[in-house]
């Protein structure tokens, strides 16, 4: 995997290759289509796959305080493309200067001179470039006069309803980690190196492993059955608390892991926390005494979700009256 952070470091890779457009926040079942869309030409082509982000994501600079909740990090988010056979990702810093850029300039500057693009995928409702002159049919024009093709990209449905990054986003919402792991094509993780805490579950009997996320908000908070993936050959059952911890009056969002079973010094290690089912919503207690009682009631739970029988399905996922292009 090749990450490229900005046009001048484009000079020292080979031109010509096939390539997309999008935030590609979760790499959902829908990325992944585009994705083996993109491979297919490039197979055709002889030429790399190239994938174009931004950072932060073009919403997050417009509406800082109002952006949706991002479902992965870019380090989450590379490494995830990268599983799904992505060779190059080109992650452009969007900043006042790119969101001046006319879409011509974008053309010229990134696509034609930057990376000597052979054929694109984007979304027929694609727009880009100062006040978003640049859509579907600008491309199509710049392809007949530089020589690119472009392709529009294939809607995947799952359950009726077209995949996005805000039908995730409403299935974690809800809870409903079944539905977001159809959706994804595989479970929710999040990412993180293991921190010192302040050691208060060592207190009531429940040592964590703690993990700061680095990120204002989460998509999904609350108490959960997980596994720990990075630090033995299988994952580690787990249970876990996203959130800030009213209970101690904490600020900062973090994600807590108690490990069954378990009792190695792992401070340090860079683990995947995938999500398995969530027993509650994220509560305050009025002393620590009331919360060892629930959490040994939400550790038995969440080992049944481990070391008992098959269990129920949940519902499938649910409907949304609005979607996004994400």
């Amino acid at each position: 995997m090749k990450l490229i952070r900005n046009l001048s470091q484009l000079r020292s890779y080979p031109q010509a290759c096939v390539a997309t457009i999008g935030n590609f926040d979760g790499v959902h079942l829908g990325h992944q289509a585009i994705l083996q869309q993109l491979s297919v030409k490039a197979k055709i082509l002889q030429v790399p796959m190239v994938v174009i982000i931004f950072e932060p994501q073009p919403q997050e600079f417009w509406r800082a305080n109002t952006a949706p909740t991002r479902l992965s990090r870019l380090r989450e988010k590379i490494t995830t493309l990268h599983q799904y056979g992505v060779e190059q990702v080109l992650c452009l810093r969007f900043n006042a200067q790119l969101a001046a850029l006319s879409a011509t300039d974008f053309i010229q500057d990134v696509l034609v001179e930057g990376l000597g693009v052979r054929h694109l995928v984007v979304g027929d409702d694609f727009c880009f470039g100062k006040g978003r002159q640049g859509n579907f049919s600008t491309l199509q024009k710049a392809g007949e006069q530089y020589g690119f093709t472009i392709e529009s990209q294939h809607t995947f449905i799952l359950e009726e309803q077209r995949v996005s990054s805000t039908r995730v986003r409403y299935a974690l919402r809800q809870g409903n980690l079944t539905c977001v792991a159809k959706l994804l094509g595989r479970p929710y993780t999040l990412w993180g190196r293991i921190s010192a805490g302040a050691q208060r579950g060592r207190t009531i009997g429940f040592p964590t492993a703690n993990i700061f996320l680095h990120r204002k908000v989460s998509p999904l908070q609350g108490v959960f059955a997980v596994k720990m993936h990075g630090i033995t050959e299988k994952p580690l059952p787990a249970i876990a608390n996203l959130g800030k911890r009213p209970t101690v009056d904490g600020h900062t969002l973090l994600l807590e892991v108690h490990i069954f079973d378990f009792n190695q010094n792992i401070y340090g290690r860079y683990v995947e926390i995938e999500f398995v089912h969530k027993i509650r919503d994220e509560q305050h207690f009025m002393s620590f005494e009331a919360l060892k009682r629930q959490i040994e009631k939400d550790v038995k739970v969440a080992r049944s979700r481990f070391f008992t029988s098959k269990l129920k399905a949940e519902v499938i996922c649910h409907d949304l009256t609005q979607d996004s292009t994400n």
